[in-house]
């Protein structure tokens, strides 16, 4: 194959894959609503169940359903025929993957979970196999035909299946009202468990704070900037934040003035500034820099009251989401 044929062929493979994803999304109806009842509803886990290309597909869905607040677990269907299947317990909810339904390994879990009162959603390609008769509720992950040219490797089913459990996680996460604070109490490692930080955890607070008064003389505001070390200090009264100055506030005023020594701090500020509540993520910090094209916040309470500031330094290293 020369280079235009390969990705001829790659594009191919793609197109198959989004067919296939057009065809899980038309199927999507009641039964989906249902299984998402099911999964909400379960006082327990999510025991998600397969074998083979649909196994390493429930692995990722367990995984992604307890990182978004609904706890599971992975079986593996040939394990679960000898011992493992002790991790269904009464309360749990669980999920089979078979695209053929028709696994025997799978199959032969069905008779002991439905034993100790477990309801079964399956997930298959065959509405008429025997995991979809026997389950409780029955997904579709049908697809009109695999990226492989030969129909065998698991291509295009396995896309539809992880997009269907991306699907479940998702409604799922919203239906229990799972937001950013919750999803940051389970990320608290990596990168993106620090974007997630809470904003006074990485403050500057007290005396590293520059902060004068409106009529604070410009010669004492030169010292406060130039001792704090951010470029800018905030400008405050009656202990609210009125306004802030910044470096570039002073050469906008000397290019006016020429001469700031006989000017005040509310002279030069530049009122209403931007600031950030202590509760709010560094991750919103950054983007409100980004947007604004700031490299200070001043972290304010709910009545104005300055807490502490934070720069774009101190978050430099939280940029990273890998």
């Amino acid at each position: 194959m020369n280079t235009a044929e390969l990705l001829q062929r790659a594009r191919a493979v793609i197109d198959a894959e989004i067919e296939g994803l057009a065809a899980v999304r038309d199927t999507l109806g009641e039964s989906f609503a249902r299984a998402v009842q099911i999964l909400a509803d379960a006082p327990g886990k999510v025991v998600v169940i397969g074998i083979g290309k649909s196994g390493i597909a429930g692995r990722k869905l367990a995984a992604t359903l307890t990182s978004t607040g609904t706890p599971a677990v992975f079986l593996h269907a040939t394990e679960g025929g000898h011992g493992d299947l002790g991790i269904v317990q009464r309360g749990d909810a669980a999920l089979m993957i078979s695209y053929s339904g028709a696994n025997r390994e799978l199959l032969d879990l069905v008779e002991p979970v439905q034993r100790l009162g477990v309801p079964i959603i399956a997930m298959t390609g065959n509405l008429d196999s025997e995991l979809a008769r026997l389950s409780d509720v029955c997904l579709s992950i049908a697809v009109p035909a695999e990226a492989c040219p030969m129909g065998l490797a698991p291509t295009t089913s396995t896309t539809a299946t992880l997009a269907l459990g991306d699907a479940l996680a998702v409604v799922l996460l919203e239906v229990n009202g799972f937001g950013p604070e919750d999803f940051a109490a389970l990320h608290p490692g990596g990168a993106l468990g620090r974007r997630l930080r809470r904003i006074r955890d990485r403050m500057r607070t007290g005396g590293s704070v520059p902060l004068v008064a409106p009529d604070t003389p410009m010669q004492q505001v030169l010292v406060e900037m130039s001792s704090k070390r951010l470029g800018v200090t905030g400008v405050t009264e009656n202990d609210k934040l009125v306004g802030v100055i910044t470096d570039g506030d002073l050469r906008r005023a000397l290019e006016r003035e020429g001469s700031l020594l006989e000017r005040v701090a509310a002279d030069v500020m530049t009122r209403a500034p931007r600031t950030i509540s202590g509760d709010a993520t560094i991750a919103a910090a950054l983007d409100q820099m980004e947007q604004h094209k700031i490299t200070v916040l001043f972290v304010v309470d709910s009545d104005g009251r300055p807490e502490g500031a934070i720069h774009l330094h101190d978050l430099i290293d939280q940029r990273s989401t890998s």
